[in-house]
């Protein structure tokens, strides 16, 4: 008898199936993540990344010298030259709204930053220092006591003098109290958690205490409350501006093209709704940017809105 050859298709159904490996999917980075799961936050960051290019660009931008006076022109309406009219003085509207934002964005970030600075450097020591509690907290208090914006014109009117230095020095003392007390109680529920006292008991120092379980506790919140901050401190300069206890009025800022128009609302009302507008969608850009943080830092008041 003669061997049969093998069936191959008898070969091929008996072998056993070797298993499909898989590519594994592509990670993505943990800011990507962050930006797709919270779109808050990146509409918010779109439109403080947009304020900011055209704050830093001003000079290619504007059409106009923002200080140039040209009288023939005044109170013009919306034209190719002029794309939001004139004031009262010739002025480019447009031109003084973009040169604006560069004042509203420097006072928003100073004072968030000095804010968030001297008020760590507070509500630390006072968390922290339980001899120290009482006497800061006293002094926090009766800050808060005063309206924010209260405290901001009696410290322009001492100050005796409008500046980018003196605007942005009078909000912060405003503001600091609220960052104190953030990170005070964010301190005393850290300092009772047991790997505080376990380098308490290995006989680590305060300062070492601090830097190493207090101060990257605090940033997380710090970080979101300062965006709040810096949407306040841009509201509150165009509200010292507007009254005439802010920015002169030869420094283009929202606040003062607003107080300019003012007289001329019921003729001309653009003058008005123009830095407006752009006031209003930069704060909601940075409220919008401190919510996605929020949301990003902890998931569960998320879920409770």
């Amino acid at each position: 008898m003669t061997a049969q050859p093998p069936d191959p298709d008898a070969q091929f159904a008996a072998a056993p199936e070797r298993p499909q490996i898989l590519a594994p999917p592509p990670q993505r980075s943990r800011g990507m993540a962050m930006l797709i799961e919270h779109p808050t936050l990146w509409i918010g960051l779109a439109l403080l990344v947009l304020v900011t290019l055209m704050a830093i660009l001003a000079p290619l931008i504007a059409p106009h010298d923002p200080a140039a006076l040209n009288p023939a022109f005044r109170v013009k309406p919306p034209s190719a030259e002029a794309w939001f009219g004139t004031d009262m003085l010739g002025r480019d509207i447009f031109s003084r709204t973009v040169y604006g934002a560069r004042v509203s964005l420097i006072v928003g970030a100073g004072v968030a930053v000095c804010a968030s600075i001297f008020g760590l450097a507070i509500g630390v020591l006072s968390g922290f220092l339980r001899w120290a509690d009482n006497i800061v907290m006293r002094v926090m208090d009766g800050l808060m006591s005063i309206p924010a914006i209260l405290l901001a014109i009696a410290l322009m009117t001492l100050m005796r003098g409008g500046s980018v230095f003196n605007v942005i020095l009078a909000i912060t003392i405003a503001e600091i109290p609220r960052v104190a007390r953030l990170t005070r109680s964010v301190v005393l529920s850290v300092r009772e958690q047991p790997y505080v006292e376990a380098g308490t008991a290995c006989g680590t120092s305060t300062l070492g205490i601090i830097w190493r379980h207090i101060m990257p506790n605090t940033l997380a919140p710090l970080t979101v409350q300062a965006t709040y901050i810096c949407a306040s401190a841009m509201i509150t300069e165009a509200i010292l501006s507007f009254i005439g206890a802010g920015m002169p009025s030869s420094v283009p800022s929202w606040g003062n093209i607003m107080a300019e128009g003012r007289a001329l609302w019921q003729v001309k009302p653009s003058i008005v709704f123009f830095p407006a507008i752009f006031l209003s969608v930069t704060v909601l850009a940075v409220n919008l940017l401190g919510d996605g943080l929020r949301d990003a830092v902890d998931p569960r008041l998320a879920k409770q809105v």
